[in-house]
Order: structure tokens, then C-alpha cells, then sequence
């Protein structure tokens, strides 16, 4: 749990600075998602720190998920939006009140919930029609990458960020499914490599433009709810004994929490002007 929680302060503080950076590259010059973007963000200092923090969780995220049940993780890595809007009020220059606090605090006692009532990890091996899911569920991300990107403002974020949380929520799963790297006829290889790939695609194009904690919400949403109904249905993921319906309510609160902060963690749009004055003064 605690390697759980690490790697969410890590993916939590790496995604305001590639927002950062992905605000400052250069934006590009047709609609839909930008692969060339990411190109131009990895000559922003902030977005190479940011994927530094990304490696260090994600490492941290594998020894979690061999480890711990697939929804204590997934509920642990939510907190990263409430990490995401504390650090944002450093580098992004908005303002946390005490509602956003409040939603803080949620994460946190929903997160401890979880810590008392997870169980191990389940020990069922997946089927390999389960791994030609994922696979399919990789390839089908960049697709909604692509009708995602021409949604406008606050949707595009949105969708893109949730389109994100599936791709690392496909990787969530895959690790579980994967028993040696070097088994390269294992789909779930290819589903870790394409998700995580499309998922970083996916989520640099909906910071350039979008909310941090929207596109952040997003993804929050596409990587908690189905790697958690995954592992509990298909790969024995189970709560200790009797605990189970601290472990939903956990799991409820941490998320709501989370999500919560994409109302109140509003990051600033550059694009975006205060509105004038009344003639009034009101």
C-alpha cells in the first residue's frame, strides 16, 4: 500500500508539470489528438521530469499490483488527482479552499478503508480471452483518441483524460496477466506496451489545452472502476474476511473524493480572459 501511494504522488505531481509543458510546446495546427506534440513537449524540461516521475511510479505501481488486489491500487492511484490539485496551486498558480481540502480528506479516509479491508491480490490465472481483450482494448483507445480530440474545451479534456485512465487502467490489468516479459506471444505484452503508449498520447493532448484536475478526473474514472471489476471477477481479487463492504464503501468514497476535485481544482486557461467589469461596478 504504501509503494501504492508513492507511485500516486508520483503520477499526481508528474502530470501538472507536463501540463505545464504541454501548455508551453507549441500547439499544432490541425484537430484531434497531436502525436507530434508529444514530440514537442519532450523539449520542455518540466514534461522530462514529469516522465521521470511517471518511470518511478510506474515501477512502484507493478510492485503494488503483485501485491495488493487490483481495486486497492486503482483507488490508491485516484488520490493522484488530489496530489495533482495540491501541487497545482504551486505551479499552476490555483487557489485550494477549504472545499478542495475537504475533497483532500475524502480521498484520504476512503483510502484508508481500503488499507484495512483489502485482502492479497486474487491468484486465478486470466484467460487468454482475456488477454486478447486488453489487446483489443489498446488498439480501440487510439481510435477514441481520434473522434475525442475534435470535442470541444472542457469535453475534450475530459474525454481524452478518461480515454487516458482506460489505457492505464489496460496497463493495471496486464501486469497481472503477465508471468515473463520474454513470453513475446503473450497479447498482454503488446496490450501494456499499446495502452501505456496511448494512454501518454491521449493524456499530453488533453493537458495542452484542457483542466489539469479535468483531464486528471477523466482518467481517474477509466482507470479505477473496470481494472477493479476486472479483478474481482476474473482474476479472484477479494477483500479479508467479512470486510467487503468496507472495502466498496472505501472504494466509493476515495473515487467521489477525487472526483470531486475537478470541480474545485480548476487549473487556469491561458486562453481564458476574467470577464470585464459592469458599466455598475457590480
Amino acid at each position: 500500500m504504501i509503494c501504492a501511494l508513492a507511485s500516486s504522488v508520483c503520477f499526481g505531481t508528474a502530470s501538472v508539470f507536463q501540463a505545464a509543458a504541454a501548455r508551453a510546446a507549441e500547439p499544432g495546427s490541425g484537430s484531434g489528438v497531436d502525436a507530434a506534440l508529444l514530440l514537442r513537449a519532450l523539449r520542455q524540461w518540466r514534461y522530462i521530469l514529469g516522465l521521470g516521475l511517471d518511470a518511478v511510479g510506474f515501477v512502484l505501481q507493478i510492485v503494488a499490483l503483485r501485491t495488493l488486489p487490483i481495486y486497492a491500487v486503482g483507488a490508491a492511484l485516484a488520490a493522484s488527482l488530489a496530489v495533482t490539485a495540491v501541487v497545482a496551486a504551486r505551479v499552476l498558480d490555483v487557489r485550494l479552499d477549504r472545499t478542495e481540502w475537504a475533497a483532500v480528506g475524502v480521498v484520504v479516509a476512503g483510502l484508508a478503508m481500503l488499507g484495512l479491508s483489502s485482502g492479497e491480490e486474487g491468484h486465478t490465472a486470466g484467460s487468454t480471452a482475456l488477454r486478447w481483450s486488453m489487446l483489443g482494448v489498446a488498439l480501440a483507445i487510439l481510435l477514441l483518441g481520434t473522434v475525442a480530440g475534435r470535442l470541444p474545451g472542457r469535453s475534450r479534456a475530459l474525454a481524452l483524460g478518461l480515454g487516458a485512465g482506460v489505457g492505464f487502467g489496460v496497463v493495471e490489468v496486464a501486469v497481472r496477466l503477465i508471468d515473463s516479459v520474454t513470453d513475446f506471444t503473450n497479447p498482454a505484452l503488446y496490450a501494456l506496451l499499446i495502452g501505456g503508449g496511448s494512454a501518454f498520447l491521449l493524456l499530453t493532448s488533453a493537458l495542452q489545452r484542457g483542466s489539469v484536475t479535468t483531464a486528471t478526473a477523466g482518467m481517474v474514472i477509466g482507470e479505477t472502476i473496470g481494472p477493479a471489476l476486472v479483478g474481482v471477477v476474473w482474476l479472484g481479487d477479494r477483500t479479508r474476511e467479512g470486510l467487503g463492504w468496507l472495502a466498496v464503501l472505501g472504494f466509493a468514497v476515495a473515487v467521489a473524493g477525487a472526483l470531486a476535485l475537478a470541480r474545485f481544482g480548476e487549473a487556469p486557461d491561458p486562453g481564458r480572459h476574467q470577464p470585464e467589469p459592469s458599466p455598475s461596478g457590480d
